[in-house]
């Protein structure tokens, strides 16, 4: 019950009944007592001078009652009304004051109103909120700060560009990388990447992820790219990630090496062991006279002895790669000849101009390279070969639609020995990659955009005479 009688019903309705009985109150006023005697009291000396006074001089009548009645009851309305709302308004503003304050991101203000109705409640849930607001801003720029020094001190560049091409955030990494230590803000990053290697430049104007190496201070550096586009704050953004993978591939070729050690000893055991049993038994045979079983096991020893060298081969011919005899290579024959290996649609017209380059060694890239694709899980026929080919450099990709490599793998897939398949060899890939670096160019591996993966061999050409 008190706490009705302290809620703004209770008090409008106190205020409607007190109009009620101010409108009675003024309607017999006007019309019984007093305003009538009044008039009656005012008239007599004007009775005295006048032989007589008119009946509308002493009786207002009903519409006359009822127009000063509506009058006083108006300015008695807009008195309880401003009563009524004043703490409304005070409220109203002071909302509008908090409203403007959050607007600027300032949480500190709150309603200093101390009410026990509804306007009451209203009030304290604001100053709730805005302390709410104002513990969660807090949160907020501690994570924003503890986020920053870790972007800020991690190994890997990153960039993030606009819409128009300009540097919006840049840790120190990349600053070091693009810009010799020195602001990457507001600058345009297409520029900054007109002085960084060639490599760098394509791979970022590709738009895709891609691992490649470049020579900076007279070494060789081995990036993982990564790219990303995404909105923010309802602008499109683009993030750019550089990992320097030269020390990591170090680790990696040590533990490649190791397990390299492990699978040739794993092969010999398989092979060897066979082949020392089967001589005991030979020779077993051989002493009791039961050489009817002999020539099986002398088959079976050779058998052995053949996938023994084979295995063998495959990794000699890796390790004693030939240097390429680079020479004009036309491109109906190379292609027919190659057609005849592998299934592939061209995706290019062919160019005019001869190649040059070891035709051998790059008929047993792309083989390797298009067998890779089909076994990738896409379609057939989107294993595409197409012919780029540039004043100085001529490119060679290989695509397809399959189910593309992640990071970890795409990081590395250039290893030797490294396969993800179980009957892989991994050398396919890293066979490519020394044949290319042979030629003087590069391979790059980089993901497509709806699913697939596309490898780039990248060959330096004779200029045209």
């Amino acid at each position: 019950m008190w706490r009705w009688l302290h809620s703004l019903r209770a008090r409008l309705s106190l205020l409607l009944f007190a109009a009620g009985v101010a409108g009675m109150l003024i309607y017999a006023g006007v019309t019984q007592w007093p305003l009538p005697q009044l008039l009656r009291w005012l008239a007599t000396p004007l009775a005295a001078k006048a032989d007589a006074v008119p009946a509308m001089a002493l009786h207002l009548g009903v519409y006359g009652a009822l127009g000063l009645g509506f009058l006083l009851l108006a300015l008695v309305a807009v008195w309880l009304a401003a009563r009524a709302m004043a703490p409304v308004s005070r409220l109203l503003r002071a909302l509008e004051g908090a409203v403007a304050s959050y607007r600027d991101g300032d949480f500190s203000f709150s309603i200093a109103i101390d009410r026990r109705d509804e306007l009451g409640e209203l009030i304290r849930m604001h100053n709730a909120l805005g302390h709410t607001l104002r513990e969660q801003r807090q949160h907020l720029v501690q994570r924003e700060l503890l986020l920053d020094t870790v972007v800020q001190n991690t190994p890997v560049a990153l960039v993030l560009t606009d819409a128009g091409g300009r540097v919006a955030y840049a840790n120190i990494a990349s600053r070091h990388l693009f810009n010799a230590g020195r602001s990457l803000l507001g600058l345009d990053f297409a520029e900054l990447l007109a002085e960084a290697p060639e490599a760098l430049r394509r791979a970022v104007q590709s738009g895709e992820d891609a691992l490649l190496s470049v020579e900076m201070e007279g070494s060789e550096e081995t990036f993982h790219l990564s790219q990303r586009a995404f909105r923010l704050q309802g602008r499109p953004h683009r993030l750019q990630l550089f990992r320097r993978m030269t020390r990591e591939l170090s680790r990696q070729e040590v533990a490649t090496w190791k397990r390299v050690i492990r699978v040739i000893s794993h092969e010999l055991n398989n092979s060897l062991a066979p082949i020392s049993s089967l001589a005991h038994s030979g020779a077993e045979l051989a002493r009791r006279g039961e050489a009817e079983r002999l020539p099986q096991v002398f088959a079976t020893i050779g058998e052995r002895a053949r996938h023994l060298h084979g295995f063998i081969a495959g990794y000699a011919s890796f390790a004693k790669l030939p240097a390429p005899q680079a020479k004009p290579v036309a491109w109906e024959p190379f292609l027919e000849g190659l057609a005849l290996h592998c299934e592939y649609r061209l995706a290019t017209p062919v160019p005019q101009r001869p190649g040059h380059f070891d035709a051998a060694q790059i008929e047993q890239v792309l083989i390797n390279l298009i067998k890779n694709a089909h076994e990738a899980g896409g379609p057939d026929g989107e294993v595409t070969l197409a012919l780029l080919a540039g004043a100085r450099e001529l490119r060679i990709e290989v695509a397809d639609r399959g189910s593309g490599m992640s990071e970890a793998v795409l990081a590395q897939a250039l290893l030797p020995f490294y396969s993800t398949k179980r009957s892989g060899t991994g050398l396919g890939l890293a066979l490519a990659r020394e044949i290319s670096e042979a030629h003087g160019g590069r391979i790059v591996l980089a993901n497509r955009e709806g699913g697939g993966l596309r490898v780039s061999l990248l060959l330096p050409q004779a200029p045209a005479r």
